[in-house]
C-alpha cells in the first residue's frame, strides 16, 4: 500500500515545504493539484480551491517543470497524480495535462465528467461522456499515463455504479475510477464493498477524506434543511475501518490520497493525523 496527498489540502505549503513535510511525515507520492490561479486570487490568503500554493499552472514553462519534477525526485517521491478540473469533451486540455503528467513521471491524471444539475438528460449527457473518453482514452494509451473518473456529486457518475457504466466501455490498462466515499455521502452511497467488487480492475485510486449531514434550517411547514459539511476522517459519516476492511477484501493494492477539508487541525498536523490514523486501521483490519 502506498499513500499520498492531494495539495488541494495543503493550500498554504510550497511545493518545497510540501515536499519536505511529505518526506518527514512517511508519505510514498503526491498528487498535484493543476488549475490556473489568477492574478488577483494570489492576493488572498491561502485556501484549498483559490490561492492554493502546491499548484501547477497550466502556463508553466518548461523549465518550471523540470523544477516541479526535481522536487520530488529529490526527496524520492513518486508523483502519483496531476489532477486537474476538466470538463466532460475538453479534449485539447486533457492532452495538455497528459503533457505534463508525463513529463513529470505521473502515473495518472483526473479526466472530466459531465455535470448533472437537471438541465440535460441524463441520457444525452452519458452519450457525450462516452465520445469523450473513447478520444481520452486513445490519449492516454499514447501517453502510458491512466485517466481516472472520480465518484462524485454533481456529476454522472456520483456511485460506482454510475462511474462503472461509463468506464466499462473502456480498457482498465488506460482509464479507470478514482473512489471517493466522503464524495457518496453527499451524494451516491451504495455499500462500499459491493462497488469495489464491481469496479473490479476499474478501482485504481482511493481518496481519503470525510463529511457529516447537518441541519441548517426549519420550514414553516416543519421540513428540515440538511446540508453536508467536510469533517476530519474519524468524526464524519464515512466508516473508514469499513472502507479499509472493504479493500482489504478485494484485494486492493493502490494508492490512498488524503484530501482532508475539515480544517479542524492545521496543514501538517493534518498530514501527519490522516496517514496514522489510516495506516492503524489498515495494520488492524
Amino acid at each position: 500500500m502506498k499513500f499520498s496527498v492531494f495539495t488541494v489540502m495543503t493550500p498554504d505549503m510550497t511545493p518545497a515545504q510540501l515536499v519536505d513535510n511529505l518526506k518527514e511525515i512517511g508519505y510514498d507520492g503526491v498528487e498535484w493539484r493543476f488549475k490556473l490561479t489568477p492574478e488577483e486570487m494570489k492576493k488572498e490568503q491561502p485556501g484549498f480551491w483559490r490561492n492554493n500554493l502546491s499548484t501547477i499552472s497550466p502556463e508553466a514553462t518548461d523549465e518550471e517543470l523540470d523544477n516541479w519534477l526535481a522536487l520530488t525526485d529529490d526527496r524520492g517521491l513518486e508523483v502519483t497524480s496531476i489532477t486537474p478540473y476538466l470538463n466532460c469533451g475538453e479534449l485539447k486540455e486533457t492532452e495538455k495535462v497528459l503533457q505534463v503528467a508525463k513529463k513529470l513521471g505521473a502515473s495518472s491524471i483526473r479526466l472530466g465528467v459531465a455535470k448533472y444539475d437537471r438541465t440535460e438528460n441524463y441520457n444525452d449527457l452519458f452519450q457525450k461522456q462516452l465520445a469523450y473518453l473513447k478520444e481520452a482514452e486513445q490519449m492516454c494509451k499514447q501517453y502510458n499515463v491512466k485517466g481516472l473518473i472520480e465518484t462524485h456529486h454533481q456529476t454522472i457518475a456520483p456511485s460506482a455504479g454510475l462511474a462503472h457504466r461509463i468506464v466499462e466501455n473502456f480498457d482498465p490498462d488506460h482509464v479507470g475510477v478514482l473512489y471517493d466515499p466522503a464524495n457518496m455521502i453527499k451524494e451516491g452511497y451504495e455499500n462500499f464493498r459491493m462497488g469495489m467488487e464491481l469496479l473490479g480492475p476499474y478501482l485504481a485510486h482511493v481518496h481519503v477524506k470525510n463529511t457529516k449531514w447537518e441541519i441548517v434550517s426549519k420550514e414553516e411547514d416543519g421540513t428540515y434543511n440538511w446540508q453536508p459539511s467536510w469533517a476530519i476522517v474519524e468524526k464524519g459519516v464515512v466508516d473508514w475501518r469499513q472502507v479499509i476492511s472493504d479493500l482489504k477484501a478485494v484485494d486492493y493494492d493502490g494508492n490512498i490520497g488524503m484530501e482532508d477539508f475539515s480544517g479542524e487541525l492545521n496543514t501538517k498536523a493534518a498530514l501527519e493525523h490522516n496517514i496514522k490514523w489510516i495506516k492503524r486501521l489498515w495494520k488492524k483490519s
